[in-house]
């Protein structure tokens, strides 16, 4: 299992910080350079406990499907997004809020398997941490500028 861990400081209440991040709309502009789109589920707007989105993507010059569920939200501290269907044998992305002196800090916990056993980790080894590493950092980059701004 590969396990990526991301922190972004962000000088914007907890409350906003937690809504932009779980905003459908928001992942999408953050996600423009591979196409991503919702294209199932909840489709527009925020997320919530116990609700699916399936997005559609371009990652290694080939759309993906990846279906995503709610599995775990508590307001403003944390969520939990875990794969129902896609690409991965197993995908489980958490988020972690906290706020101290107007700065809140997001972090990203996120897990997952690759399938077909020893060239599934050699792929994950070569290209695709290195992927969804550059992938969520551009993504806070946006949550970032969107929270500070509209303060």
């Amino acid at each position: 299992m590969t396990t990526i861990k991301i922190r972004t400081r962000i000088k914007a209440p907890i409350q906003t910080v937690f809504d932009v991040s779980r905003d459908i709309d928001v992942h999408q502009q953050s996600a423009s350079p591979t196409n991503e789109t919702a294209i199932d589920g909840i489709t527009t707007g925020l997320i919530n406990y116990n609700e699916t989105v399936t997005w559609r993507g371009k990652h290694f010059g080939f759309y993906l499907t990846h279906k995503s569920r709610i599995t775990a939200m508590n307001l403003y501290e944390y969520f939990v997004d875990e794969m129902e269907e896609g690409k991965f044998k197993s995908f489980r992305h958490e988020h972690f809020f906290y706020e101290k002196n107007g700065v809140t800090t997001m972090k990203d916990k996120l897990y997952y398997e690759m399938p077909y056993g020893f060239l599934g980790e050699l792929f994950d080894f070569l290209f695709l941490k290195n992927h969804l590493i550059n992938f969520i950092i551009e993504r806070n980059k946006i949550l970032k500028n969107l929270s500070e701004n509209e303060q």
